[in-house]
């Protein structure tokens, strides 16, 4: 079998490759510059821990739609079950495009979100009882989000291998 022939599925991992490290670094960025914010608002009154705690976690959830686009990419490709399809040139770039949605808007969003979640640490920090109120504000940067997890699920199980 010839470099070229094993394309398909070289096209298909970077795919599953890309959803997970890009969406997984914007998650890391986010969680990060939010963890920053907690940090601060904790040294100064530890009673609203959970609080912050739940706000910095909200931009963790790009990295786990990255990881479950790539969970299901190396599923439809027979990766995971130890049964590698035969996986075209045609079929691996589609699936490579699939899987740039989660991992472009991951990136992008889980960055935003946590700054918006910093921000909102802030509110908590002068008025712990906004709390659902802050919580809206990086719940409404989640949306785009879970609109690019929706388009790299239906893309990817939409190709026919």
């Amino acid at each position: 079998m010839s470099l070229f022939d094993q394309m398909g599925i070289v096209y298909a991992l970077l795919g599953a490759a890309i959803a997970v490290l890009l969406a997984g670094a914007g998650s890391a960025m986010g969680v990060g510059i939010a963890g920053q914010a907690a940090a601060g608002v904790i040294s100064e009154d530890p009673s609203k821990f959970v609080k912050v705690l739940v706000l910095q976690l909200l931009p963790g959830t790009q990295g786990l739609y990255g990881l479950l686009v790539g969970f299901i990419t190396l599923s439809k490709i027979g990766i995971i079950g130890g049964n590698a399809a035969d996986v075209s040139v045609q079929s691996g770039l589609l699936i490579l495009g699939a899987c740039l949605p989660i991992g472009i808007v991951g990136l992008i969003s889980g960055r935003a979100q946590g700054k918006t979640a910093a921000s909102c640490i802030g509110i908590v920090a002068k008025k712990p009882d906004q709390f659902v109120k802050a919580m809206l504000f990086p719940a409404m940067v989640e949306t785009y989000a879970i609109l690019a997890l929706l388009i790299s699920f239906l893309a990817v199980n939409g190709i026919q291998i």
